[in-house]
């Protein structure tokens, strides 16, 4: 039981600084920057941060964690493949029109494309998870897709899922500190310099931290393995129509049922006790 709690904990934390990143993000564009717009002006490469932040890390990280979440494991697992996916596609188009803001500015005000260290790491982390997001849905999410593929896709499919989120955080925390030199020079466009610590700074550095701490958890999640979801068995894998009887024998079928369960996926199945596996019933 301290199990479930302690993970709920920490679920419910990486939410709350997921938010919080997405709040920073916008609150130092708008406050600091001068807001959003969408005319190759400074204010269309505002929007490049808080697309990235929001796609790549955020929704990135909430999506990777679905799978971990308990409630989920006595339920189908179509739908929440169907989400996951859902919620990396959304994390991989807002990523898609973050580079699209930063380009378009960049092409309004000709200044070179992919000449920095960040934006080195960034065009490949977004390469990278695009394809991961194809792969997946290829290899997953097809139902002509064989069983022997989608296990020798899956370790590939986990590691590169944790790589991602480790180059998302590089990428953001180097955009972050890469623009704070561009723009806090000190008396050449009337700011204090980065190196004075102004108040647009210290936010900035706060909202690199919290992108830092946010990452950290979302990895303590995906790497307890007392949190991972149980694996279903091969009868699992493909749906069955339940067959229902009546009398006696349902009642005898009704308890088989919990007790298979109970012993193949052992103490974590105590906490979802009415989850049927019917393709494992054979009735005479």
């Amino acid at each position: 039981m301290w199990s479930v709690v302690s993970f709920y904990v920490c679920y419910l934390l990486s939410l709350c600084l997921g938010l919080a990143c997405v709040v920073c993000v916008c609150f130092w564009n708008i406050r600091w920057r001068g807001g959003f717009a969408w005319d190759g002006s400074p204010q269309q490469f505002n929007w490049h941060p808080v697309l990235m932040v929001t796609g790549l890390v955020v929704l990135y990280g909430i999506g990777a964690v679905l799978y971990r979440v308990p409630l989920t494991w006595g339920q189908n697992k179509l739908p929440w493949k169907l989400l996951h996916g859902g919620v990396m596609l959304l994390a991989v188009l807002l990523s898609i029109l973050g580079l699209c803001a930063v380009f378009g500015f960049h092409n309004a005000k000709q200044t070179p494309h992919l000449y920095s260290l960040h934006s080195w790491i960034g065009i490949c982390t977004t390469a990278l998870f695009t394809t991961q997001w194809v792969g997946g849905a290829a290899g997953f999410l097809l139902p002509c897709s064989p069983v022997s593929l989608r296990k020798l896709l899956k370790p590939v499919h986990v590691w590169m899922g944790t790589s991602i989120l480790f180059l998302s955080i590089a990428a953001c925390i180097s955009g972050i500190n890469e623009k704070l030199f561009f723009v806090l020079k000190g008396n050449t466009n009337q700011t204090q310099p980065y190196t004075s610590l102004p108040p647009e700074a210290l936010f900035a550095n706060v909202l690199g931290v919290l992108i830092v701490v946010f990452g950290l958890v979302v990895v303590m999640i995906l790497s307890n393995h007392k949190w991972q979801r149980p694996e279903p068995g091969p009868e699992d894998s493909v749906y069955r129509k339940p067959v229902i009887s009546k009398g006696k024998a349902s009642t005898r079928l009704h308890n088989h049922v919990i007790g298979e369960q109970v012993v193949r996926v052992g103490q974590r199945a105590a906490l979802f006790p009415f989850r049927s596996y019917q393709g494992r019933i054979k009735t005479s």
